[in-house]
């Protein structure tokens, strides 16, 4: 039977213990978790008490919660930045998750890898910039809006050339990092990001992946995010982008939307085609609910019965 996995992220903040956060993931049928990044230090040892039921198939970084940080975030720093520092300070955090991941058995450490500064002299292509241009004056989204598709043709360029300046700068990081991975027999996987700034892209993940053939760094893909890149026109469909990539993805948040936002509501509520994912997730890889706080129980257990029964 095809295992999933559900993030802590969905009721941690509610439940203090680890060991009631993985029983009620037992209740609602999941096989596994996947520690979040709010995930409390105090709350490791009541789910290391329960690794014999529910197993740990992944830590979202950074986990647990850094000493000192004022909530858990998976963007506290970056990897994939131009700056010295904040690089510096995300390998520290990320050999702490990666640590982590080791002693409660986790093959993958996901990441937000990073952003690519979009900020111009004269015009900002950024994300939000770009969002404004999407609304009519009746408050509806359109992304075939003349002065929308204008300004995206201009920012694909500038988002294009600025990524492959931060390829290199990442590289370099990875060089440093994927040592100490592959000594923790733990991989890296890279999430796709819900904005045009996101980290890698589709053609920047295809490089690193050819890069690092056979390094214990790989892929991982959000079905919510992608669905709103391909709202927005910044990438292909999910389904053609899991398939471009799935050779290289060793696991996936299942998360649902209404197209452009990142709802992170459970399969069945949004516009997510889970039929046509079908393929990628039969494949050896991670499969991770990663519904926010306000899904309630009723609903997440009626959606994991149903993406069970779809891809069965």
């Amino acid at each position: 039977m095809m295992r999933f996995a559900l993030s802590t992220n969905w009721n941690n903040m509610r439940l203090n213990d680890g060991a009631a956060i993985a029983d009620e993931a037992a209740e609602l049928g999941f096989d596994a978790l996947e520690l979040g990044f709010r995930t409390q230090p105090e709350q490791i040892a009541g789910f290391k008490s329960r690794l014999g039921q529910m197993p740990v198939d992944s830590v979202h970084a950074y986990c647990p919660v850094p000493v000192g940080a004022p909530s858990g975030h998976p963007e506290l720093h970056r990897l994939a930045s131009r700056d010295a520092d904040e690089r510096a300070l995300a390998r520290v955090l990320l050999r702490k998750t990666m640590a982590c991941a080791a002693e409660l058995g986790a093959r993958v450490v996901v990441t937000h890898a990073g952003y690519v500064d979009m900020d111009g002299w004269f015009v900002n292509l950024g994300t939000d910039a770009l969002r404004r241009l999407l609304v009519f004056k009746d408050g509806k989204e359109n992304p075939g809006r003349p002065v929308y598709v204008k300004y995206l043709a201009k920012a694909l360029k500038r988002r294009r050339k600025r990524g492959r300046k931060l390829l290199d700068v990442f590289r370099k990081e990875l060089d440093i990092l994927l040592p100490d991975f592959q000594k923790a027999g733990v991989t890296l996987a890279l999430e796709n990001l819900p904005r045009l700034e996101g980290f890698p892209d589709v053609e920047e993940a295809k490089a690193l992946m050819k890069d690092y053939a056979g390094a214990p760094v790989r892929l991982w893909f959000d079905t919510g995010h992608a669905r709103v890149r391909e709202c927005h026109r910044w990438s292909a469909s999910a389904g053609e982008i899991s398939r471009t990539l799935a050779g290289s993805i060793c696991g996936m948040h299942l998360n649902d939307v209404k197209d452009f936002h990142d709802d992170h509501r459970q399969p069945g509520w949004g516009q997510v085609d889970f039929a046509a994912l079908a393929p990628l997730a039969k494949r050896d890889i991670v499969r991770v609910f990663e519904p926010h706080p306000p899904v309630t129980f009723a609903e997440l257990k009626t959606s994991l019965e149903a993406v069970r029964k779809l891809w069965k």
